[in-house]
């Protein structure tokens, strides 16, 4: 099977991002990037499966740092939104507050292959030989209105492939790695990412998210009812009926925050699932892992010391990281759907893209332009 990549790649990168056309989402600054690899030691990979008329699926992986995760874990906890969806190794991170593999997403029935692809990983890297027990991370979206979800074309090496590519530059968009056959809002959905950098007054902390939008409601782009403007949102009409899929997000924070603080951030994220249009529909996994990657806080595999002494942020100055995730959040769903583009896939089914030239014009009608 041959899987195609570049032609679609270069056609996401030619489309210019909300920012850049002077769509500002929020008040705060973004990072340099405005994605989740402003924050340092962030690493992002694609595998993008597009092949013939019915594989449209791909791998996203995403590494809190380019060290030995497993002997150098870092803070987490995860958030369920609404729990129709397939989180693989969420109890241990309840349980344990940390995180001690890449975060894999990629389709629902290809979880298990993204499982097999981080043990081999943890297995293979030196240090780990003596492991036998890896908690692994895999969310998960349904892609099965564009790719014939059933063949299961996502292989060990595909994630692999995924977690190898991963670097701490800007990342790719739209139809991507696990993105690539997702529907938002009845568009074409896909991968979206943003940041926002504190001002030194406020702690100076980056946080940065990233998405994997497949889920339905009513959009909004910076508090313009663009979904009803445009005449297509959920329940307008019978092809529109279904808002199921899900959306995994992923807030990653250079400030030094506990499991505890790290879940009411991830809550605040799903705030911004929200503010995009999003209703976490009956059958839409949508869940939000975060972690902090302040090296001060990782937690080491055999400890030196029985007693953790790093110190974590207090309590009363969480409240402006709670408005980043938010921002960033909804910044990002509404960058993957800007991203994506037109695609036919399974069953000749053609999902269309969001289209600009009409949007634009609306933005401009509620002076966001």
């Amino acid at each position: 099977m041959l899987f195609c990549v570049l032609p679609y790649f270069a056609d996401a990168q030619d489309k210019p991002r909300p920012r850049e056309m002077g769509i500002k989402i929020g008040v705060l600054p973004s990072g340099k990037l405005n994605a989740i690899t402003d924050v340092a030691g962030v690493k992002v990979g694609h595998k993008t499966l597009i092949s013939g008329e019915s594989v449209r699926t791909g791998v996203t992986a995403i590494l809190p740092h380019d060290g030995n995760i497993f002997q150098s874990k870092v803070p987490a906890a995860i958030f369920a939104g609404n729990g129709f969806g397939k989180l693989s190794g969420s109890t241990q991170i309840d349980e344990l507050g940390n995180l001690e593999s890449p975060i894999i997403l990629t389709n629902t029935l290809n979880v298990a292959e993204g499982i097999q692809g981080v043990i081999e990983h943890t297995l293979s890297q030196k240090a780990n030989e003596g492991v036998q027990s890896v908690n692994v991370v895999v969310g998960e979206t349904n892609d099965g209105n564009l790719n014939d979800i059933r063949g299961r074309y996502v292989k060990k090496e595909d994630v692999l492939d995924a977690i190898r590519s991963a670097s701490a530059g800007p990342v790719e968009e739209g139809n991507v790695g696990a993105g690539t056959g997702t529907v938002c809002f009845g568009f074409k959905g896909g991968i979206g990412t943003s940041s926002r950098k504190l001002p030194q007054s406020l702690g100076g902390y980056t946080v940065g998210v990233l998405v994997q939008s497949n889920f339905g409601g009513v959009l909004q782009i910076d508090g313009v009812p663009v979904g009803e403007e445009l005449g297509k949102f959920s329940f307008s009409d019978k092809l529109l009926n279904n808002v199921d899929g899900s959306c995994m997000i992923v807030v990653a924070t250079d400030a030094p925050l506990d499991a505890r603080n790290l879940e009411r951030l991830a809550k605040r994220a799903f705030l911004g699932l929200g503010k995009s249009g999003g209703i976490a529909s009956n059958g839409s996994g949508d869940y939000v892992i975060a972690f902090s990657t302040a090296e001060e806080l990782r937690i080491l595999h055999q400890p030196v010391r029985p007693v953790n002494q790093a110190g974590y942020l207090h309590n009363d100055f969480t409240s402006q990281l709670f408005m980043a995730a938010i921002e960033a959040t909804e910044e990002a769903v509404i960058n993957s759907l800007f991203a994506a583009r037109t695609i036919s896939g399974h069953n000749g089914r053609k999902i269309e893209a969001l289209p600009l030239d009409k949007v634009i014009p609306i933005l401009k009608k509620y002076n966001r332009l």
